[in-house]
């Protein structure tokens, strides 16, 4: 598999990972400026690819300053300490709250198991820790200076996890959201169509929309650039179909919960009322963008299990 970088304008390109070994699921972001910065490594196996982009970019990875990883699951960080061996001369920027485990990996390691099993190996291994002075903790509200034109402003935006910063570019005037404000599905292409990712342990709905209403309140964005996946210059679309979508899942996660049913099964209701919305907008249901919906609210539904089980 092998795609060029994504333009995306404002010295931004974008080198899809194949995470999962899936194309548009997972994408590391180049920001070509002074101080040449990565946002998202996604998991070790996305690492040849991010390689093979700096090439076809023509960019030396010895140059890359910075690695921003929005926050410590692996699909977004995972392969921040292999990358580290080809980028020797950069900083892995993360969350006071993820630092450590970037430092020690053994509980992300213990928790990707949990959720992915037999799969862990093939779609992770291997993660590799990363030397304290090689991490750069940013606090809410710290920038990073890229040049004399660009400081990136951080933002803490918990919901989906305790380890989340979104990051602000002014050059764009964008944000990169990795998973706070859900997922982007690149896959449809004759409409915009947005969920909100509430993969465990840590999401909690009411924070999710605390840190949705700062983006939308404190910063009159105009793209939004996702984990998953690529950039939306829609914003007020994103915001309106997340917090649709947000209470649905939680209300639909309480009906199911009330019945003393498990994950599977509210990930089966979910999937009925998603696929419903885009057969009604002529999804077909062969479509491919089922994928990846179906892998999602499989991870969506453990989380909010793990939620309701937390709230009794």
């Amino acid at each position: 598999m092998k795609k060029k970088p994504i333009d995306l304008g404002n010295r931004i390109h974008l080198i899809d990972g194949f995470d999962l070994g899936l194309p548009s699921r997972t994408g590391t972001y180049v920001i070509k400026d002074e101080a040449l910065t990565l946002v998202e490594t996604g998991p070790s196996m996305s690492i040849p690819y991010i390689l093979n982009g700096l090439k076809e970019l023509n960019l030396d990875p010895k140059d890359v300053q910075y690695i921003i990883v929005t926050h410590i699951h692996l699909d977004h960080a995972g392969g921040a300490g292999l990358l580290l061996q080809d980028c020797p001369n950069a900083k892995i920027v993360v969350h006071p709250k993820g630092a450590r485990h970037l430092a020690n990996p053994t509980r992300l390691i213990l928790g990707a198991k949990a959720v992915y099993g037999d799969d862990f190996e093939r779609l992770f291994d291997p993660i590799l820790p990363i030397p304290e002075d090689k991490l750069m903790i940013k606090e809410d509200g710290e920038t990073l200076k890229l040049s004399t034109n660009c400081e990136l402003t951080f933002y803490h935006t918990p919901g989906h996890a305790d380890h989340h910063f979104s990051i602000y570019d002014p050059i764009s005037n964008g944000m990169f959201t990795g998973d706070t404000i859900g997922v982007r599905y690149d896959q449809i292409k004759e409409f915009e169509f947005y969920l909100p990712s509430t993969s465990p342990n840590q999401f909690r709905p009411d924070d999710m929309m605390i840190s949705l209403n700062k983006i939308i309140n404190e910063l009159n964005v105009e793209r939004i650039f996702f984990g998953h996946f690529s950039m939306s210059s829609n914003p007020t679309e994103v915001y309106k179909q997340i917090s649709y979508w947000l209470p649905k899942f939680v209300a639909i996660g309480e009906a199911v919960y009330s019945k003393g049913q498990d994950h599977e099964a509210l990930s089966s209701e979910i999937m009925s009322v998603v696929k419903e919305t885009l057969e009604n907008k002529n999804i077909p249901e062969e479509h491919h963008v089922y994928e990846l919906i179906n892998l999602d609210l499989h991870v969506c539904s453990m989380g909010i299990i793990d939620y309701l089980n937390k709230r009794k």
